[in-house]
């Protein structure tokens, strides 16, 4: 369990961030199309998983837009963003900010995503869906970098995200 704050007041996650050196856990969320991704679809590339409250904030919604300029151009990286947001919402958000170097990926049909990853927030107002944090994954499925932003209304470090993917 980690104890992280929702503008200065303690909340709590259901586990921990998957260690560094660790296999990433598999996973099953939801496209845009409705079909169901796991990790196993990206296999061969890194993977940034920007995992997010709600793409309806805008702290979530500046992340999503970050990390989007951060890999222009490279083959080698998907970023993954993961939000308990319906795959219709977020489609309309990527497609109204034309992001098109991020997939979002929903939480809509399970939430062992966020407890497996140790990000499902169990008390207070946002209960049932998740913290704000960072998993880089390189290209064999081992986590490289993880990042648990201590207030949700926080940005993460971009820079420590970004060079992790080398």
């Amino acid at each position: 369990m980690a104890t992280i704050t929702l503008q200065g007041n303690e909340i709590h996650t259901g586990g921990d961030l998957p260690a560094v050196g660790s296999a990433a856990p598999d996973f099953s969320l939801t496209d845009n199309g409705l079909e169901d991704r796991t990790l196993a679809d990206y296999r061969g590339k890194k993977k940034l998983l920007n995992i997010v409250p709600s793409l309806d904030t805008p702290v979530c919604a500046t992340s999503t837009r970050r990390f989007n300029e951060a890999v222009k151009g490279r083959d080698d990286v998907v970023v993954l963003i993961v939000s308990a947001d319906l795959p219709f919402a977020q489609e309309r958000f990527c497609t109204g900010e034309k992001l098109d170097n991020v997939i979002p990926l929903s939480m809509m049909r399970s939430r062992k995503f966020a407890k497996e990853y140790g990000v499902l927030i169990e008390d207070g107002p946002l209960a049932g869906i998740t913290a704000r944090a960072i998993v880089v994954i390189d290209e064999d499925d081992k986590v490289i970098y993880t990042e648990l932003v201590p207030e949700i209304a926080q940005e993460p470090d971009y820079d420590k995200a970004i060079a992790a993917l080398g």
